[in-house]
């Protein structure tokens, strides 16, 4: 039983303001794994205080401090890797494989990222007489969801440092334990008192609170589109700026060749990662018509081949979060044989054999028109829905037809047609024959959100840009 009963504020572990605690679920047990305490508006504004009053100061730090930070971090996590990802598959259920291996090794990765883009970021740039400099944006705060933990603390925190700013982070409520132990790495690192701070807590007290402060300066929010809107709405009074990376619908486009069995089978198969549980997965496989039976058959069986059960074993896909996102995703089940797609993997209820934990089916609908609810709204889960195009032309047409644009994918054996394929797509993020790269800018368009996370990129979310006007030379 874990008990993280305290907040990290101004350099250390502090006692709430008001006691008030919340039970975590582990998702592939139902039974209570440990308990968190939940902050206060009164615990927020100690934690902005702290780090209002550390801002100064760290803002005029050098690179070489920034980086000597960065690089002890790097240091302290890489102690606690194992843990980490004991916690990840703990708290949201992520298998043993994926939560000590892809989950830590994002951390890992934007870490190492951070790192190289401070050695060379541009903080000043003379243009003729005109000095710009490129100046921390003040007390962020920054609201990270349950999905990938690591991944969206990293991608925010490090970057946040590195460019001299000062931050409250709010992890997500369900998945809090790899937070806190992240938070210890900074503190076991040297992290100066108030630079960062942390509050476990609801995002309708904590997230609300942060967001509204005059005194926050930035809130950078990954969540669903209704989150963000809220805390959009929740921050314009005091006119700050809102980084925001939201869901996706993303479609994910298989070309007519010889590649083509293997594609649909590796798109299947990569939906069922994390259980279906990431913003940016390719959830709208969109295969030739001519090919749609070829489609079915290899979805099937891939579907079929991921193994599902206790995440502490040798398995491919663990349980949802929680109970509500099991009944979601049941629920948009239900929806999809409702509307009429054939129903071809996986369905509703627990697989086989499991009695217990919020355990779902790899689910596969294919002849699914784009107009249905399970192609147009984000489901969150294994489910996976394949529509087909006549031409390549009516492919784009398709992906293009969401109200979402954070991420796609194409993939065939031709990388010029590839290319030429995903330069058409309304999508801020694109991977071709499954490229990735810790210096590309992620992040999305339309209700996906704004910004752009990862890389040089994700340096630029956290600096404003000032000009400092010299006089002219003389003639």
């Amino acid at each position: 039983m874990r008990e993280y009963l305290k907040f990290y504020i101004d350099g250390q572990w502090v006692d709430p303001t008001t006691p008030k605690t919340a039970d975590v679920i582990n998702p592939a047990t139902e039974e209570v794994s440990g308990r968190i305490s939940l902050a206060s508006v009164a615990d927020v504004e100690k934690a902005v205080a702290a780090a209002h009053r550390a801002f100064a100061p760290w803002s005029q730090t050098t690179r070489e401090q920034r980086l000597e930070l960065l690089q002890a971090i790097q240091a302290e996590y890489a102690k606690r890797e194992k843990e980490i990802g004991e916690a990840i598959t703990e708290e949201m259920g992520a298998p043993a494989s994926l939560g000590g291996g892809f989950h830590i090794g994002l951390g890992a990765g934007h870490i190492a990222t951070a790192i190289e883009v401070l050695k060379t970021f541009k903080f000043e740039e003379r243009r003729g007489n005109t000095l710009l400099t490129k100046d921390p944006i003040g007390v962020c705060a920054l609201i990270t969801p349950w999905n990938w933990p690591m991944n969206q603390i990293a991608v925010k925190v490090l970057p946040a440092l590195a460019t001299g700013n000062t931050m409250v982070l709010k992890p997500p409520q369900l998945a809090p334990y790899s937070a806190q132990i992240f938070a210890e790495v900074l503190d076991k690192a040297g992290v100066p008192k108030g630079v960062f701070n942390m509050l476990q807590g609801s995002g309708a007290v904590v997230g609300a609170a942060l967001s509204a402060h005059p005194r926050v300066d930035l809130v950078s929010i990954t969540g669903s589109e209704a989150v963000g809107v809220e805390i959009a709405k929740t921050a314009a009074p005091t006119v700050k700026r809102v980084c925001q990376e939201l869901g996706g619908k993303s479609a994910f486009i298989v070309l007519d060749d010889a590649n083509f069995v293997a594609n649909v089978a590796g798109a299947t198969g990569g939906m069922m990662i994390n259980s279906g549980q990431t913003c940016s997965a390719g959830s709208r496989l969109l295969v030739p018509k001519k090919r749609m039976a070829e489609a079915i058959a290899a979805a099937k069986e891939a579907a079929a081949a991921v193994s599902v059960g206790d995440p502490k074993g040798n398995v491919a896909m663990g349980p949802v979060v929680s109970k509500n996102q099991y009944n979601e995703v049941q629920r948009y089940i239900e929806i999809g044989i409702q509307e009429g797609a054939e129903l071809v993997a996986g369905g509703p209820g627990r697989p086989d054999g499991l009695s217990k934990g919020y355990f779902c089916k790899p689910t596969v609908f294919a002849n699914v028109r784009n107009d249905m609810t399970i192609a147009r709204e984000e489901i969150f889960g294994p489910v996976l829905v394949i529509i087909g195009y006549d031409d390549i032309d009516h492919a784009v047409e398709i992906a293009n037809d969401s109200d979402f644009g954070l991420a796609g994918y194409v993939n065939g054996a031709d990388a010029a047609q590839c290319l030429a394929v995903a330069r058409r797509l309304r999508t801020g993020w694109v991977s071709i024959n499954g490229g990735f790269d810790f210096m590309a800018p992620f992040g999305g368009i339309k209700r996906s959100g704004n910004g752009r996370e990862w890389g040089e990129h994700g340096f630029h979310e956290y600096v404003e840009t000032k000009s400092l006007i010299e006089p002219a030379p003389a003639a």
